[in-house]
Order: structure tokens, then sequence, then C-alpha cells
């Protein structure tokens, strides 16, 4: 419903489009601008991917503030390197104990900026020590969902084959279910 003014009435409000919160270090992507990076929100914070892998992340959250920064994705071989050219670069409290591929250049750190800029440069560089391809994301096939027994369940013993029966993966891979509802909704339309 709108006001003769043309401003939006309240009801309207619901459909307003939400501000995009200001990028946290702004400077980075700054620096890394001759790259081309892509930024998308992960965790609440901003990750950067320059070409597929993902790179950075830009945190700049209330709480908990000690893992404001930039996080550097990395692998555990590669940290004592690293840690050679960022003294003040340290393991990501929020990701637990234990040791793990991300490590982080703290906002708080009196030579923060610097360290960023450092990394950059190393990332436009092409420095293999910072950087990851994410592992892809496969969603299981329908049909293997359904074949995988529910915790604790017990599993039946496979059938005896029949003479001539395909294995059991090339069966399930003959007929899919998306297949066979095609074919019987073809059936249906060749009746009418």
């Amino acid at each position: 419903m709108r006001k003769r003014s043309g401003r939006l009435a309240p009801m309207d409000d619901v459909f307003a489009a939400r501000k995009r919160q200001a990028v946290p270090h702004e400077f980075v992507l700054e620096a890394l601008a001759p790259l081309g990076p892509v930024t998308r929100p992960m965790f609440g914070c901003v990750a950067v991917y320059v070409g597929e892998k993902i790179v950075l992340i830009l945190r700049d959250k209330p709480a908990p503030s000690q893992d404001n920064g930039v996080w550097l994705a990395t692998t555990e071989e590669h940290h004592a390197a690293l840690r050679a050219e960022f003294p003040g670069m340290r393991s990501i409290e929020v990701l637990g104990e234990g040791v793990t591929g991300w490590q982080m250049i703290p906002a708080d750190a009196p030579d923060f900026e610097e360290a960023a800029l450092l990394a950059c440069a190393l990332i436009r560089a092409g420095d293999p020590r910072i950087g990851k391809v994410p592992g892809a994301r496969r969603k299981r096939p329908a049909l293997l969902r359904a074949e995988t027994p529910a915790k604790g369940a017990s599993k039946k013993q496979p059938a005896k084959k029949a003479a001539g029966a395909l294995p059991a993966k090339k069966a399930a891979t003959k007929l899919r279910p998306k297949k066979a509802a095609t074919r019987s909704r073809a059936r249906l339309g060749a009746r009418r």
C-alpha cells in the first residue's frame, strides 16, 4: 500500500532490500584488485576468492573479537614458512583446538595492515602457500540415499544372483528413479 506522497507505507518495509554490510578491511580487496577477486559471505564474514581458490576471509565481528583480522587459507605444511614472514600469525580460536589449515593475521596486531598487504603481495605473485581450491560438494543421488540403511538398522543379506543378472552397481545405474517416473508419465500420456 502506497501513500500519495510516493513514500513507502510501513507494510512495504517488509519488501525493501536489506542494506549490505560494509566489507571489513576493504584495503585488502583494493590490493587484490588486479586479480579480480570475488567475495562471498561465509560464517558471517567475507570470503575472498581469486580464480577457483579461496585465499582469505575478512572478519570484523563484535564477539569474539580476538579472531578479527585476515584469515589465510593455507595448509599445515606451510605454517612454519609463513610464520617466518608473518611473526604475528596464529591459529583461529573459534575453529577450536588443534591445528587447522586456516591461520590469521590479528586485526589488533601493531603491524596488521603491513602484514595484510604482504599477504596480498604474495597472493598476487601466485605464492602456492596461500589459497586452497574448495572441495567439491556433491549430493548423494536419491537412489543411494534410499539404499543406505538408517543408523541402528540391521543390514539385510544380499540376495543370491540370478543367472545372467547384472552386478548391483550396474543395475543401480541402469534404472534411476527420475527416469522411471518419466517413463511412467510417458505411458500415461500415450494411453490418453
